[in-house]
């Protein structure tokens, strides 16, 4: 059973609205993430994960579960080759809160194996700081999720 959970809350020095459009514009995610994430929100669209490599590889794929924006996403989150196996997919909540002149941004990723949990809990922290570093400066983090 996957019942493993990791939560993340950070703060940004900036608007809600521009941590919505770094999250969900390829153009932006590729700056800060080194990857595109490619979809048009809506709730029931698909998603895609899309590495920096000459073959665009997919690395993720899911559906969005829900979009409101400047305030919340949530979308499932597999990689392609399990995508059948409906009990390997996780749950990605993204929840976006201005607070005075910043934004308390708390992503949980749920319904993960423990091994799951393992690269999750690096993965997150390392480009949900360089989300935050290239919001507050103009410059992500330099680190490769390759």
């Amino acid at each position: 059973m996957n019942n493993e959970k990791f939560v993340y809350v950070t703060y940004i020095a900036i608007t809600a609205e521009k941590v919505w459009q770094a999250l969900v514009q390829g153009d932006l995610s590729r700056q800060w993430w080194q990857i595109e994430l490619e979809s048009d929100w809506q709730v029931g669209s698909s998603w895609k994960h899309i590495g920096d490599d000459e073959q665009r590889t997919v690395k993720r794929i899911g559906t969005v579960v829900e979009s409101i924006p400047n305030k919340r996403l949530v979308f499932t989150w597999i990689t392609p080759e399990h995508s059948a196996d409906k009990t390997r997919h996780s749950k990605v909540s993204i929840d976006l809160e201005e607070i005075g002149e910043k934004v308390r941004l708390t992503v949980t990723h749920e319904d993960l194996t423990a091994e799951g949990l393992k690269g999750i809990s690096y993965g997150w922290p390392l480009v949900l700081s360089s989300l935050k570093s290239f919001l507050e400066t103009g410059k992500p983090l330099g680190f490769s999720t390759h």
